[in-house]
Order: C-alpha cells, then structure tokens, then sequence
C-alpha cells in the first residue's frame, strides 16, 4: 500500500486521506490505533502486528519524534525475527514505501506530534 502523502496530522494511502494514528498491513489500514499510554510505544500496543509476522516494522514518531519506542519494545520485536526501523513520521514514510517493495512491511504511524 503506497503512501502518497504525510503532512501533520494527514495521511493519505491510496487515494484515501487517514486522520489519525495508523497502522498499515499488508492490504488494510488500521485507523483506529490508540497507545495504552499515548507518547510510549508498548508491546501490547503491537499485538496484532506481531500476530501478522512481518520481516518489517516501521515505526513513525510524529512529526516531531514525540512517541518513544522503549529499547525493550525494540528488542522484543527484533527477537521475533522483526527487523524494526524508528524515525519521524516523515521519514518512516519514505522508508516504508522503499522497504515495502521487497519485504512484509507493517507500519505504526503517529501523525501529530
């Protein structure tokens, strides 16, 4: 699924325009992700994802990198097997849309901050 565009807050994925936080599977958007703990990024937060079994998790920090990803949310994923990329939204946009081309990529996107 392409990304076409990201502005703060915005989203827009195959001509459909997303609002609020994300996450992109291979074929369906998930536009109704919510952290347990908003600016962290936990492992329960990812259940789903790591039930899909990706090689890739792209993690988008918003705009401004305001969402942590804890080493020990890192690590987890990477045990499983789960290459994991962390950047700014901007730019997990970017790295998405390359990586997704030859690889199961999942995104998780903050939008906002």
């Amino acid at each position: 699924m392409k990304i076409e565009h990201y502005s703060f807050g915005r989203i827009t994925i195959e001509g459909k325009t997303y609002t609020s936080d994300i996450i992109i599977y291979q074929g369906k958007v998930n536009a109704s992700w919510w952290r347990k703990q908003g600016h962290n990024l936990e492992i329960a937060d990812l259940v789903d994802v790591l039930a899909a079994q990706p090689e890739v998790l792209v993690v988008g920090t918003g705009a401004m990198g305001l969402m942590k990803v804890p080493k020990e949310t890192i690590s987890h994923l990477q045990s499983k097997g789960i290459e994991v990329h962390v950047a700014r939204t901007g730019e997990a946009v970017a790295i998405f849309n390359k990586l997704q081309k030859d690889k199961v990529a999942i995104a998780a996107f903050h939008l906002t901050c």
